[in-house]
């Protein structure tokens, strides 16, 4: 089953292939072990294929994959190709594979885990420096203690400033991250590295253009504290090609744009068995995909604070959120699957 939606969003957002104000995708239903599976395919422009590509690839694995044969619907995705559509496949067979066995999903990924909910950001958008500490000081009051602050849209010296007010205005005990989307050349990342340390921001996400693979291994070699995050790196290069350049401290995991929940968590174990931290994200997907994330970043050891709070950047959604923010963390299902509630007409082969 491939059910189409369209969801819009509370304001429109910015990305790198131009604003955008719905999310569109499919879900997709598929039955296993004697369970209909519920998965989500939300493709975003950028980083991801197309919507139109996303639906004839899951029509091609829904046939591949008719009768029970689901090892033919994997095969039948290539997950650099079509990322999105893996994804929604692959997370409605995990649904069923671990609702069969009872399991909440992120203990299908690792038995031995016992986790009730994961610790998130706030994500801050780009504004003027009153406008950064009053939306900084609303998510430390709502819980938060770690926030994301959008940089490199205006000079260098105003988002110094803009991160030295919002530290002065929430103290030392919450943990600052930045996103530069890529904004910067070499020469002013490492000038923004030097200043940003001094305001203690933790790490700089996407600090150089995507293909600097070289430039920010360069970055990791400086003497400094703040350490690099890659984000649209990991959609230019392969996650094995990243790693092997040395060029960054931290991944940033999206599951939708790796091909499914289950390869995002094989990305995050192998690089924690190298020493990069692995902070998993959305791509502003609906509850169906955002629950999986949850469950991704559940299965992982001492994860640290994901981007996981993106739930009330849609107007409206697939369904009610069995995993809501309280405090600064998002809570983990522990019903069997995933723990999604949709109407009987999304569910239903």
């Amino acid at each position: 089953m491939i059910e189409p939606f369209s969801l819009p969003l509370s304001s429109p957002l910015a990305t790198a292939a131009g604003d955008i104000d719905r999310r569109d995708g499919f879900l997709v239903g598929y039955e296993h072990r004697g369970v209909t599976g519920v998965g989500e395919a939300t493709p975003l422009p950028g980083w991801t294929e197309s919507l139109t590509e996303c639906e004839r690839a899951l029509d091609r694995a829904l046939t591949a994959g008719a009768d029970g044969a689901h090892s033919d619907g994997l095969l039948a995705l290539d997950a650099e190709e079509t990322p999105a559509a893996r994804h929604g496949f692959a997370t409605a067979l995990l649904d069923a594979d671990a609702h069969a066995d009872g399991s909440p999903l992120y203990r299908w990924f690792d038995a031995d885990r016992r986790c009730e909910s994961v610790p998130v950001n706030a994500t801050v958008g780009d504004g003027t420096a009153e406008e950064t500490v009053a939306a900084a000081g609303r998510a430390v009051d709502a819980g938060f203690d770690c926030l994301k602050c959008k940089v490199g849209a205006r000079d260098l010296d105003a988002d110094v400033e803009r991160l030295r007010t919002v530290r002065e205005a929430v103290g030392d005990d919450v943990t600052l991250r930045a996103d530069a989307n890529g904004a910067w050349d070499r020469a002013t990342a490492h000038q923004a590295f030097d200043e940003f340390a001094q305001v203690g921001v933790a790490y700089v996400e996407q600090p150089l253009p995507a293909e600097d693979l070289t430039g920010l291994a360069a970055l990791r070699e400086s003497d400094g504290p703040v350490e690099v995050a890659v984000d649209e790196s990991l959609v230019e290069h392969r996650v094995a090609d990243v790693l092997d350049a040395d060029a960054a401290d931290v991944l940033i995991l999206k599951p939708m744009v790796l091909g499914g929940p289950g390869n995002a968590h094989t990305v995050a174990m192998r690089a924690l068995e190298l020493g990069v931290e692995p902070v998993v994200t959305t791509t502003v997907d609906g509850v169906v995909a955002r629950t999986a994330a949850v469950h991704v970043a559940a299965a992982i050891p001492d994860v640290c604070p994901c981007g996981l709070a993106t739930a009330d950047l849609l107007a409206e959604d697939l369904g009610p959120d069995p995993a809501p923010v309280e405090d600064g963390r998002i809570g983990v299902p522990d019903d069997p699957g995933l723990g999604v509630t949709l109407d009987d007409r999304v569910v239903e082969s």
